[in-house]
């Protein structure tokens, strides 16, 4: 009897360690990296094709994991009912449910899946080419149980083809950038960056381009002297000329030409000709993404272009720099943002912010998250929650910080003071 306790509780560990395998496999392919993974194919790993060809097929994995796993549990479960039962007869069923709970908790889920967490890469290539075929064995019956499944969540009126849609590819990144740099893997600069080139697709060029009230500008009825002063003094590698109002843009001129042809001509003006050397203007829509405008730019052989809304009105211009700058602008830190010219640090913690301040630029050097999706600027947010344009001195409360209009003119608030939610403040006043 001895001997066939010992054939049986072999037995049962074959059964629990094949268990364990499938358990660990489903935990590791499921958390598996497949950046890592898609790399070493591309090396040639046969293995990461296995991992990858099984993440890609997921449902029919998973089918045949718990297949698998709930088979091998309730045989290994009934195996002991059934030696226990002539040792301890009724009681069999009682002593055997509670040592296979333990068995089956410890060695064939907790032990393995923790082994397939610490190790998940590792645990994933190492059981890619048999679980590959195990699936590929069991796939018949995974199959039909599947079409029953489905036939029963049909009548609750779940569809197959209704399934929740699939995480987007860029917010995945996203969330493993923010993540890492939570953990402290991903320094701060990179992740801006990073997060800067998948916003591109997001941002419309109405969120980066330089507003017609700060856009310099030429009039072409000026006299030759006076434009060459004038561009000269705008400091801008091109500058738009308009003609009657701001809105009717006739050519673009490019400073460097202008310069080159004074020089020629030995720095007289009486017969340069600044208007013939204008460039045709390039009109965009300010609801163009950034996406699209940088792979504009490229195509069009351009870096220049004017913005203009729905009903053609000039709202400002955008170059391919403003794009890039959303990407590699220089991310300063806490302390380093007390010298920038449009957000200045106090001491009591708090910062006092141009009101024309991009909202992305704000969270992106404070590490702050106000919303940017109703409004581009700090005053534009302000004007938004407010639903009123502020007089100087008033104070609100929105998302935990508290906003104080320092300064106003006319219609466009100009200073905002601004303390986030560590910061003591006075009450606001709504």
């Amino acid at each position: 009897m001895g001997t066939a306790l010992i054939a049986a509780g072999g037995v049962i560990l074959l059964l629990l360690i094949v268990s364990g395998f499938f358990s660990g496999s489903e935990t590791a392919l499921t958390a598996v990296s497949r950046g890592r993974m898609h790399q070493l194919e591309k090396d040639g790993s046969n293995s990461a094709r296995d991992v990858n060809y099984l993440v890609g097929d997921r449902e029919r994995v998973i089918g045949a994991i718990l297949l698998g796993n709930t088979f091998l549990n309730i045989l290994a479960s009934s195996f002991a009912t059934w030696v226990l039962e002539s040792q301890f007869g009724e009681r069999a069923v009682a002593i055997a449910t509670i040592v296979m709970t333990v068995l089956i908790l410890m060695f064939a889920e907790v032990l393995p899946k923790t082994l397939a967490i610490a190790r998940t890469d590792r645990f994933a290539l190492a059981v890619a080419q048999p679980m590959r075929l195990i699936v590929g064995v069991l796939a018949p019956i995974v199959g039909a149980v599947q079409w029953i499944v489905w036939r029963v969540l049909g009548i609750v009126g779940i569809r197959q083809e209704e399934g929740d849609e699939l995480i987007d590819s860029h917010e995945e990144i996203r969330g493993t950038v923010n993540l890492h740099h939570e953990e402290g893997a991903v320094g701060r600069e990179h992740r801006d960056m990073i997060t800067g080139v998948l916003d591109l697709r997001e941002l419309q060029i109405a969120d980066v381009m330089v507003h017609r009230r700060s856009m310099a500008g030429l009039d072409a009825d000026l006299s030759p002297q006076e434009i060459f002063e004038a561009l000269i003094a705008a400091q801008h590698t091109r500058v738009p000329v308009w003609r009657g109002s701001q809105d009717n843009i006739i050519g673009i001129l490019h400073t460097a030409e202008v310069v080159r042809e004074y020089a020629l001509r030995g720095g007289k003006l009486a017969d340069l000709d600044v208007l013939s050397m204008m460039h045709e203007p390039w009109f965009v829509p300010d609801t163009t993404t950034l996406e699209e405008q940088l792979k504009a730019f490229r195509s069009h052989r351009s870096h220049f272009a004017l913005v203009v809304d729905e009903y053609g009105a000039l709202q400002g211009i955008v170059t391919r720099e403003d794009i890039l700058d959303e990407i590699l602008r220089d991310i300063p830190d806490e302390n380093e943002a007390e010298s920038r010219g449009n957000i200045r640090r106090q001491k009591d913690g708090s910062y006092i912010v141009d009101g024309t301040t991009p909202i992305r630029d704000i969270n992106r050097e404070l590490d702050w998250n106000l919303p940017d999706e109703e409004a581009t600027t700090i005053a534009g947010l302000v004007i938004h929650e407010a639903r009123t344009i502020p007089e100087a001195k008033q104070r609100f409360a929105f998302y935990g910080y508290t906003f104080e209009i320092l300064r106003r003119q006319r219609n466009q608030i100009t200073a905002i003071k601004i303390t986030p939610p560590n910061v003591p403040a006075t009450s606001p006043q709504m």
